[in-house]
């Protein structure tokens, strides 16, 4: 077994039901975690049945009651120290990320270092939960408005992103005084594990309810189990639109609250007066990072004309240098897909390409050989394509970039536009107006616009999140942590009379 495991505390059989510090023996389906690596079998969890996630969601409701009574920045000093522990871990737990999931050593480790930010944000938030107070209509009278923890959060993670989404509302949801409920994605089980171990020990020595912190690992079914519970008041879902359009509708039914983080069909303008020192690194990188599984990995670039032959040249050169293999060899760029299903809808993606007539850049394909053994690994591709083409409409998880072209500026705003998702967008640009433009109410209509960056990425302390069928929520900074928790109008009369509102009277 690697060190790294070992020092994690994952075993080569796991318990996939915890209520925090306690593991339960779980009596559902077993989960086998193989590495996209290499092929090998890192390790097993046992997934919990209907009635482990009973037992969990019972420990999580008496949990509430007691967590919600500790003072905020008590509940924050936890986070921080959960911060601390992760510092410790940082290293470990970014090798397990890089090797359960496949992205990049360099990608694991900064998505643990997304996890101690998180935690350092959650720690200031945890002081400035603040509400507002109002002047009455009514003499002698007070109104105010506050916030009160919600009650139990249901957080169901993708395998792109296995501890950092986690940690987002995890931290959030617990200085807001909520307990926690973690469906991970059954992909990458042994990353859950690893997280609720470090978790443990600090709640351990902090003597933080049992409860606050539950897992419960499954697939689709224990996450429909979550859904359709009223004692989860607020379900935080992480994954494709037709997953999100389920969960949306599922909690929906019983007026449950969401927070939707769907899929993203990103794109980035490059206008005329782009710095190409700037923007090809950002297209490359987000291209090509986490293999094209980010939900803001850049799908499509839209060029002006008078520049498309440079850049496209100069990509084709820039993909010729990529090297493709072991996501823990820091000399590689890309690693491979999450598993060999992934694979399967990358090729039917490009063959979909040629059958609409794309023109192939740089082909893609599956890797063999020395290295490719788990049959994961493919070849990022660029294709020239026409926006309205259903493949490129529609969000595919592999690195496959579209490029097209662009006369005007306002064309070039419409193909940015004109699709369902509304994720993550870009523009390269050195003029002002059209950056401006590209960030006003007729620019771009995604939840994130960048200038001069890439697509992908997310900072902490910005709300992360998009619109259209990405979803609508935001996690991860700014008044995100409202969501976790309820809000409350208040009206004191601190007088001798009761005069009513609007000058109603009601003389008796």
């Amino acid at each position: 077994m690697k060190d790294f495991l070992k020092e994690l505390g994952v075993n080569e059989i796991n318990e996939g039901t915890s209520t925090g510090q306690t593991w339960l023996s779980s009596g559902g389906q077993l989960f086998e975690s193989f590495s996209p690596t290499d092929g090998k079998k890192i390790g097993e969890v046992k997934g919990s049945s209907s009635g482990d996630y009973e037992k969990v969601i019972q420990k999580a409701e008496s949990a509430f009651a007691e967590w919600r009574m500790w003072p905020a920045p008590q509940r924050g000093e936890v986070v921080r120290q959960i911060g601390e522990a992760l510092r410790e871990k940082k290293e470990p737990l970014g090798k397990l990320v890089s090797y359960e999931m496949g992205k990049s050593y360099q990608e694991g480790l900064g998505e643990v270092q997304e996890m101690i930010d998180i935690c350092d944000f959650a720690v200031g938030l945890s002081r400035q939960l603040h509400g507002l107070t109002m002047h009455s209509e009514r003499p002698m009278h007070r109104m105010y408005e506050q916030y009160h923890p919600l009650g139990i959060v249901g957080i169901i993670s993708a395998f792109n992103f296995p501890v950092a989404v986690w940690a987002w509302n995890s931290m959030l949801a617990w200085v807001c005084g909520d307990v926690c409920v973690w469906k991970p994605s059954e992909k990458v089980p042994l990353c859950a594990v690893a997280c609720m171990n470090i978790v443990a020990d600090v709640f351990k020595a902090n003597d933080v309810p049992e409860g606050v912190n539950g897992l419960v690992v499954g697939d689709y079914t224990i996450g429909e189990l979550m859904t359709n519970d009223r004692r989860v008041p607020l379900i935080s879902a992480t994954g494709s639109i037709r997953m999100g359009k389920k969960v949306g509708e599922a909690v929906g039914k019983r007026l449950g609250k969401t927070i939707l983080e769907l899929g993203g069909n990103n794109a980035i303008i490059i206008t005329e007066n782009a710095d190409l020192k700037i923007a090809i690194p950002g297209i490359v990188f987000g291209a090509v990072g986490t293999c094209g599984q980010r939900c803001t990995s850049t799908r499509r670039l839209i060029i002006h004309d008078s520049v498309y032959d440079q850049i496209r040249d100069t990509l084709v050169k820039a993909y010729g240098q990529l090297k493709i293999g072991d996501p823990l060899d820091a000399n590689n760029h890309v690693g491979p897909l999450i598993d060999t299903d992934a694979v399967q809808m990358y090729s039917e993606a490009l063959d979909e390409v040629k059958k609409m007539g794309g023109n192939l850049l740089v082909e893609g394909g599956v890797l063999e050989g020395p290295g490719y053994e788990s049959g994961c690994y493919v070849k990022p591709a660029i294709a020239e394509a026409d926006n309205s083409w259903e493949i490129v409409q529609k969000e595919t998880f592999a690195p496959i970039l579209y490029m097209m072209k662009y006369s005007k500026f306002e064309d070039a705003i419409a193909k940015q536009n004109g699709v369902k998702q509304g994720l993550s967008s870009a523009i390269m640009t050195t003029n002002m107006r059209e950056s401006e433009i590209f960030l006003s109410h007729k620019g771009s209509d995604c939840g994130i616009a960048n200038v001069n960056i890439g697509t992908s990425g997310a900072e902490i302390g910005g709300a992360f999140g998009g619109e259209k069928e990405t979803g609508g929520g935001r996690e991860s900074g700014s008044d995100a942590w409202k969501a976790y928790m309820r809000r409350q109008t208040n009206t004191i009369n601190w007088s001798t009379e009761l005069p009513l509102a609007q000058g109603i009277k009601f003389d008796l």
